[in-house]
């Protein structure tokens, strides 16, 4: 049983200690016997390079077992592997993330590299670092960028994989939403008015000359009218923005209405969730500033979750639907041979 992690385009095993062994479709896996007391005594032996299983003949050793078990915080004894209900689950658990692994090379070249970069970069985003923070970071950590740039790319082939075989599959009909929306009105209660908010900022210095304002005016002109014409606000703020924020792409965070500079707050509270302001003038400059969300006290509307409730309710049933097509679908099209 192998469900889908929380982890963006991962995919993770379960707790598999806390269930047995069960049969797989498909056809029957061989099961050698040993035929003598000698093999019998060797079966029953420990010995960290013994192969207990493989898939498309490539072995699975007692040791791979030993240590995926004790990755995924259930060690096990395998003293008495035959007998062991634990290290048979764990086995079947390690055949299925070997089966996903084979299967997901399908997706090697339906990744390109913008779609990399855009995940790296939401990476940086949420430590919030600038790019050589990063960097360094990686460093630290043993990680250079290539091999960060091979597991972002893994783990959106991951991702696709799961969200075409897995997720597309599972239907959750507007009744199942509504009845999760009815029995959970607190979680879309809002008690105190917040503005997420992204900005663009072009810094003036203390008393500007009217040529710095004017010349300060115009480069914010042409940077809402870019963004009016569809260019993406957070790339608009990597390049122009005099601000901190531009490593984040412009992103400020969260705001409660009094923590806001008037000027900014009275040209952003009539904007809606995605609308970019005209240029606003403040002592640092002139901003640009988009309104990415608003959360006005009260009761959200059903419209507004619909699709948030909806995903929610697929990640529910995704770790179902994942074991389900491992256990019906990749084994028929794999060799899979157990030996215990």
């Amino acid at each position: 049983m192998v469900p889908a992690s929380d982890a963006p385009g991962g995919f993770s095993l379960p707790d598999f200690a806390s269930k047995k062994e069960e049969p797989q479709p498909g056809p029957p896996a061989p099961v050698s016997e040993p035929e003598t007391a000698d093999e019998a005594a060797e079966a029953n032996t420990p010995a960290v390079d013994r192969v207990v299983a493989s898939v498309d003949g490539d072995p699975i050793t007692l040791r791979e077992v030993q240590d995926f078990a004790s990755q995924h915080g259930q060690p096990i004894d395998t003293n008495d592997f035959a007998s062991s209900d634990s290290a048979k689950t764990a086995v079947k658990a390690l055949i299925g993330e070997k089966l996903l692994e084979q299967e997901v090379k399908k997706y090697d070249d339906k990744v390109d590299e913008a779609q990399v970069d855009k995940y790296i970069m939401q990476l940086r985003m949420d430590k919030h670092m600038s790019d050589a923070e990063f960097r360094s970071q990686l460093q630290a950590a043993g990680m250079s960028y290539d091999d960060l740039r091979r597991h972002a790319r893994l783990d959106l082939e991951k991702a696709m994989m799961i969200e075409q075989e897995v997720r597309a599959k599972i239907n959750v009909p507007d009744s199942d939403v509504k009845a999760f929306y009815d029995a959970h009105q607190q979680d879309f209660t809002i008690a105190k008015e917040r503005l997420r908010l992204s900005q663009v900022l072009i810094a003036l210095p203390p008393n500007p000359t009217p040529a710095q304002v004017s010349a300060a005016q115009k480069k914010a002109e042409m940077i809402r009218a870019r963004a009016a014409k569809g260019a993406d606000f957070g790339d608009l703020a990597r390049v122009y923005s005099d601000d901190d924020s531009k490593s984040n792409g412009g992103e400020l965070g969260w705001f409660a209405p009094a923590d806001i500079n008037d000027s900014i707050l009275a040209a952003v509270k009539p904007l809606k969730p995605g609308d970019i302001s005209g240029p606003i003038r403040t002592s640092h400059g002139i901003h640009i500033v988009k309104l990415e969300e608003h959360e006005v006290p009260g009761v959200v509307p059903l419209s507004e979750v619909k699709t948030e409730i909806r995903a929610q309710l697929v990640d529910q049933q995704s770790s179902a639907q994942l074991e389900k097509w491992v256990e019906s679908d990749l084994v028929k099209q794999h060799y899979v041979e157990t030996m215990y």
